[in-house]
């Protein structure tokens, strides 16, 4: 699906005064003002999403824990590549998910002090 003209720039309807449309191409985008989304799955609250991702986080430690005592069980039955990629994408996971809940918990404060 292109949203451009066959010249790259966007279509006079696509522009009004000083506002562009913008599309979700993605359904786990988060919707936008305006959004006709309905109860699918984008329509998901900020806090459920949150949980979502955090429950990822944990799905991802445990993968690399399993993975890590399989090794050490049985080292035969695991690649040791699948066990250091395990490992970064829980370490990342935690790290992003801290970062975020650090922006939240800043916000928060933020948001306190103004009133």
């Amino acid at each position: 699906m292109n949203f451009l003209s066959p010249n790259g720039l966007l279509s006079p309807d696509q522009v009004s005064g000083q506002t562009i449309n913008l599309w979700r191409t993605d359904p786990r985008h988060v919707a936008g003002q305006g959004d006709q989304t309905g109860s699918g799955a984008g329509s998901q609250n900020f806090g459920q999403m949150l949980l979502d991702g955090l429950n990822e986080v944990n799905t991802l430690q445990q993968e690399h824990s399993k993975l890590a005592v399989q090794a050490v069980l049985d080292p035969k039955s695991v690649n040791v590549h699948d066990v250091t990629i395990a490992e970064a994408k829980a370490n990342m996971a935690l790290s992003i998910a801290k970062n975020v809940v650090d922006r939240v918990i800043q916000a928060y404060q933020t948001i306190i002090n103004i009133h």
